[in-house]
């Protein structure tokens, strides 16, 4: 046996302990909606036990925490039992009614949603970047029976013919009206719906998935694992401190939703919300004073920490582990991160999920990532994987074709759109993301959307690998590459390049840059440079249709 080797054991052995027959996390296989699963043979049965068991078990820890309030589990339990009872009482909120919520990221925020839960109903986060038509659809498609929203959004629903309740004055007020309410009475199936998330809509119109009890379990479960997994690596007598979890994604997203709000209750871990427009040092500030140990943050909140944060003003030591999140990065901006951002030099974590996927799928930890820059790592507990061509087979090993999951994780269903549900995922309950990779020895690598493809003159060109050799350029901050009409070939790439203004950089050198480095058919025809942003969605993604070519 050999020191190189011995982590590696250790490490499976407390694996095997923990998920084989008779451990805390059995892994068996069951039958969920028609469908064999690896799942966890302990788990909760509804959302609802979920909060029952945290609230009393955590009651005087910390659960939410902003600049200027601070919330224990205690006290949350008040206000959302009272908040489910005014649901029900005046608003007759019942099991399987929306309630649409529609805000930035605050305490009410996540006081709607549970009351929502509480009582078997369904909380639908809308996208608070939507505007008003974007709302309007919502509103049709969703047909919530109330609406949970802040000030700065309030005129987009006014005439929704629905009652609406503000952020800022009623739920407050609703949440301290009744400081007794029982916990509702409701039966609940694993399989009702729990909440439904929109998709980010960057190349289409978005649709609602539909994540159940039992899905939302599952993450819970898989943030229950990875807690004690790293009990298990504790000296003996030792217990890890709880964690802190720094929220900077939107709450209508699955990073802050499904992976934050909801397994904290069931570990007990405070949730940190940052609130307001994304300042590096404000950040920094947050997890300085609250001794922040785990943020997940997308890549633009990454590069304005690179660009703008005064590392040496805050103690951020606290922080251990630091994810990217929502949105892909290159392997250059990676090595990037780590050379400016103390606490990403050891701790960097990259992920792959979807909304519908309901948490990361894959994970790359700084040990993979090392070993394999740009991969997105292994797939996670519970989730088979597998790699398909367009006839549904599935390819040999590092042969490209459609990322196929099953899991879990995985939503039900899309909200009133059986075609589209059909599309996503088969009778077999694989989920087919529409995203092109491959699979290498258990390690997976996202090579582009199905969408984004561009096709030249029948060849296939991904536009990541375009973006991810224009972004190692000196002075190049970002690039999207896009498939526009051509006579002949069908399409030709043009490049939208943002370039550092203390860096200028021209076309001429951009074209040698690519030349040197990919094949003649990929080097875009037409190059477009600017300083500005690219526009990006809530959570961090390009949004290619919006992009000027």
């Amino acid at each position: 046996m050999t020191t190189a080797t011995d982590p590696q054991q250790a490490f499976a052995a407390i694996v095997a302990r923990l998920t084989g027959p008779g451990g805390e996390f059995e892994i068996v296989t069951e039958q969920i909606l028609g469908a064999p699963m690896r799942t966890m043979k302990n788990r909760a049965h509804s959302l609802v036990d979920v909060f029952a068991e945290g609230a009393k078990r955590f009651a005087d820890r910390d659960y939410l925490v902003t600049a200027d309030r601070r919330i224990t589990f205690a006290q949350h339990d008040v206000a959302v039992r009272s908040l489910a009872k005014v649901f029900a009482d005046d608003y007759g909120i019942g099991k399987g009614d929306r309630v649409a919520i529609l805000g930035a990221n605050t305490p009410e925020w996540v006081e709607a949603f549970w009351a929502a839960v509480l009582l078997g109903a369904i909380p639908v986060g809308f996208n608070a970047w939507w505007s008003g038509p974007e709302v309007a659809y919502g509103l049709e498609h969703a047909t919530p029976k109330i609406v949970v929203v802040d000030a700065k959004r309030a005129e987009y629903v006014a005439n929704a013919g629905i009652p609406v309740l503000t952020m800022e004055q009623n739920i407050p007020a609703l949440a301290a009206r009744h400081s007794d309410a029982a916990l509702p009475t409701v039966d609940i199936d694993e399989d009702d719906p729990a909440a439904i998330l929109y998709t980010s809509g960057t190349s289409g119109r978005p649709k609602g998935a539909v994540h159940t009890h039992r899905s939302m379990i599952a993450v819970v479960g898989y943030h229950l694992y990875n807690a004690a997994l790293l009990a298990a690596f504790m000296p003996p007598g030792v217990e890890p401190k709880p964690q802190r979890h720094l929220l900077t994604s939107p709450l209508f997203h699955i990073a802050s939703l499904h992976n934050l709000v909801t397994p904290c209750m069931a570990t007990g871990f405070a949730i940190v919300i940052y609130q307001g427009g994304f300042d590096a040092n404000h950040a920094l500030e947050l997890i300085e004073r609250e001794r922040v140990t785990n943020w997940g943050a997308v890549p633009t909140m990454a590069n304005r920490l690179m660009d703008n944060a005064d590392f040496s003003k805050y103690d951020t030591s606290s922080l251990t582990a630091f994810a990217l999140a929502s949105a892909p990065s290159s392997p250059a901006f990676k090595e990037r991160l780590r050379n400016t951002v103390p606490f990403a030099e050891n701790s960097l974590v990259d992920s792959y999920g979807l909304t519908e996927s309901g948490t990361g799928i894959a994970v790359a930890t700084p040990d993979v990532l090392a070993a394999n820059p740009g991969s997105l790592g292994r797939p996670t507990l519970t989730v088979e994987m597998e790699i398909r061509d367009p006839l549904g087979e599935v390819v040999a090993d590092g042969e490209e074709g459609e990322i196929c999951v099953r899991s879990p994780f995985i939503m039900r269903e899309y909200w009133n759109d059986p075609a589209a549900t059909s599309d996503a995922i088969d009778e077999d309950r694989w989920l087919h993301t529409g995203d092109i990779g491959t699979m290498e020895n258990g390690i997976l690598r996202l090579t582009t959307r199905r969408s984004d493809l561009i096709l030249r003159g029948g060849e296939n060109i991904y536009p990541v690998e375009i973006e991810q050799c224009v972004e190692e350029c000196d002075g190049v901050l970002e690039c999207v590459a896009l498939g526009v009409p051509h006579d002949d070939l069908g399409q030709e790439v043009v490049a939208v390049v943002v370039t550092d203004p203390a860096h200028p950089i021209t076309e001429t050198e951009l074209r040698a840059w690519v030349d040197e480095r990919l094949s003649y058919y990929k080097r875009p025809a037409r190059w477009r440079i600017t300083s500005e942003p690219l526009p990006r969605n809530a959570t961090g993604k390009v949004i290619r249709r919006d992009v000027q070519p």
